[in-house]
Formats: structure tokens, sequence, C-alpha cells
């Protein structure tokens, strides 16, 4: 099976990492490809498929172990990915200048605009599913003033926003409209996009920066991608303890989380997910929490650090076990295609109507993930890029008139 680095999140338009900003390809390993982040996206695809088809999440044994691992993270693993693709179509190691470079930049608003359009359709299809990729063109928007950066710099700023752009959309909230996401297949424009949405910028472009800076280093030194995993490490229990801690030593804060919760209408902040809980539960204390879309400061810090492991999992896994990759090769045919992957579950959660299904939640997750890595791996034999992916490689081609 051919590996061809093409979906909206890793782009066949970008040139191969390994002639790029004078990273050698003689001797290192395969990061020239970077296969192991076709790897990760794979992951991502059917983590999102688990949260949006699979049984609910907190259950007893490992497949509630593994529904609660999912939510929130594979949509960050997702964002963050999102950063490696305007890191690529950008220069990953050393940023595209002059023609070059604008043409690149027209490259990322193209995909850009397509993804909103895109977006905004499969939200009005009115699936149960509050679509991520109207968002994704959003992200791409805001973050490619930054594309010439370096790594520090991306991850500075990351670290700010995530520190003030919590904050700062708990206090919009009131403002812009109320605390609660919009109802099913409603696409309610910018306001949505950057605040009440399942996926507000305000608080979701820190991880494309993450994805960015991640993509700015070199990752065919060992070192570098040992460095990448404890930064994982770190990220993940400052995130996650932060919070156990901090629900523990605040005054109140837990009792405040436990009303809003047990109050009408609302669920469990441990497994929340666009549309269950309003962003922040509707009080203070949900600053503090650092569950699936909770949108505080500290579930940011720690779905990156989750991400960072899993794309640092990914890259090394490919390199020190070649054999892993020919295992490997359905999870990555469908990473390798995730666009047309997304789009083909959300089509086909509004044509089958899930929500009234009588069939098991898992068999439909097992149908789902069986039958797109089936269609993924006998699409790669025959074709180089997945059939949206091609598309979207025919579009963004019009960025090479830009003179």
């Amino acid at each position: 099976m051919t590996h061809h680095p093409d979906s909206p999140l890793l782009p066949a338009d970008a040139p191969s990492p390994e002639h790029e900003g004078g990273e050698p390809s003689r001797g290192a390993p395969g990061v020239g490809r970077l296969v192991g982040l076709d790897l990760a996206r794979g992951l991502a695809v059917f983590g999102m498929y688990a949260v949006h088809v699979g049984p609910a999440p907190g259950q007893d044994g490992v497949i509630g172990f593994l529904m609660e691992l999912a939510q929130g993270r594979s949509s960050a693993l997702f964002a963050v990915l999102a950063g490696f693709a305007v890191a690529l179509i950008t220069g990953r190691r050393t940023p595209k200048t002059g023609l070059a470079g604008r043409q690149a930049a027209a490259k990322v608003v193209i995909r850009a605009v397509i993804l909103l359009a895109l977006g905004t359709a499969l939200t009005m299809t009115g699936t149960p599913v509050v679509p991520i990729l109207a968002f994704y063109g959003l992200f791409f928007l805001l973050v490619l003033p930054l594309y010439r950066l370096g790594a520090k710099p991306l991850a500075l700023i990351a670290a700010g926003w995530a520190l003030v752009g919590p904050q700062l959309l708990y206090t919009l909230k009131p403002v812009v409209g109320d605390r609660s996401f919009p109802t099913v297949g409603q696409a309610d424009g910018i306001v949505s996009l950057l605040f009440t949405g399942g996926y507000p910028a305000l608080t979701w472009v820190p991880f494309v920066l993450a994805g960015m800076a991640v993509a700015r280093l070199d990752l065919a030194t060992t070192a570098v991608r040992i460095r990448l995993a404890l930064t994982g490490v770190a990220l993940a229990v400052t995130g996650y303890g932060g919070s156990w801690l901090a629900l523990r030593l605040v005054p109140g804060a837990a009792e405040a989380l436990r009303k809003t919760a047990g109050a009408p209408g609302k669920s469990s902040m441990s497994s929340a997910s666009p549309g269950s809980d309003g962003i922040f539960g509707d009080t203070p204390a949900g600053m503090l929490v650092a569950s699936p879309h909770s949108e505080a400061t500290l579930a940011i810090v720690g779905n990156t650090g989750v991400a960072i492991l899993v794309i640092s999992a990914c890259l090394a896994a490919m390199d020190a076990f070649p054999r892993l990759r020919r295992l490997a090769g359905p999870v990555i045919a469908v990473g390798s295609m995730s666009l047309t992957a997304y789009v083909y579950h959300i089509v086909a959660i509004w044509l089958l109507d899930t929500e009234e299904a009588t069939v098991p939640p898992l068999y439909v997750l097992l149908g789902f993930i069986a039958s797109v890595t089936i269609l993924a791996t006998l699409w790669s034999r025959s074709f180089q890029r997945g059939p949206l992916e091609w598309l979207m490689g025919r579009a963004t081609g019009i960025a090479r008139r830009v003179q």
C-alpha cells in the first residue's frame, strides 16, 4: 500500500519533509514520509466514530474506558494534526517566502473556505453530531498569519492563548449568547465558530498552534522525539492532575459542579460532549475541570499532552517496527484519507438515523470502523488519494496562479 499524506490535516500539495528545510533523508528514520501521522489520524478517525456512534462512556470495563478516553481527545488530536497541515503547506522546517509563500498562503485559504462550506453543509443535515470541519476552516484562517514563526514562538503563543482564551470565552459567552450550544442542525455563522459552537475557536486554536510548533521540530532526531514525548507526559499530568487537585483544594468547587450536574437537563461533566452541558457547566468552577469539551485551560493542556503523546508514539512505532507498518496498513489507509472517512461517517449517520437504530451501539461502531477500513484499504490499492482529498488537491491547485 502506498502512503499518500493528503487530507485536511496532512495535505498532498505540501512538499515531502525529507526534502524540506534542510532536513536530511539519508539515514533518517521514516520521518521523511511521516507515515506515523497517518496512523495517528486513523486512530483519531476511529476515536471520532466512537464518540458519535459508540456506546455511552463511563460504563464499567474496557469498552467503557475506551469510550471515555475517546471523548474530546480524538477531536483534540485532529486539531493538533491540523497544525501539521498548515506547517506542511507553508514549509515545515523552514517557512516559505516570496512567491512560494504567497502561493502556500493561498492554498491554506482555499482549503479553509472549502472546509467552511463542507462543514456547514454537514451541520445542516441535522445529525446529532457537531461536525468539526467548519471550525477547522476558521482555525486555518486564524493561524495563517503566524505561519512564519518557529517552534518556540508558536508554543509560547499556544500557551498564552490556552491561558487567556477560556477566561475570555467565559466572560463573553453571556454577551454573545447563552452558555449552551446551538441546536442540532443550526449553522449560526461566525458567532458559533468563535464562541458558542461545539469547538469554539477561542479555546481550540491552541491545539492547532501546538501542532504547528511540533511540526517545526526535527522529528528525525531521536532526542527531539524523546523530549517531545516527555513534554506530552508533562502536559497531560499538569492538565488532568492540576484539575484533580484544584477541585479538591478550591473551596466549594466540587459542590458547585455537583449541583450543576444535578440540574434538569444536565449530565455529568466527566463525559461532556458538544451539546450536552454547555461550556464550563454554567458555573465558574467549570474553569477548573479538565473533562472533554469543558473548554477550560486545564482541559486544553491535558488534551494537548495526550495528542502529543499519541503522535510521538505513532512516529516512533512506525520507525522502530517496520513490520508493524504492514500490520497497521488498514488504519494508515483510513488516516491517509481522513477527510473522506470523516464525511463518510456523518453522511452514514444521517442516512441510517443511528439514534433510532435498535442495534447495540457497540455493533454499530464496529460496523462503521470495519466498513471505512475496508473501503479505505481497497481504495488505496488503486488510487493515490481519497476521493475528497483528490478534489481538495484540484481546488488548491488554483493557488499556483498567484503571482
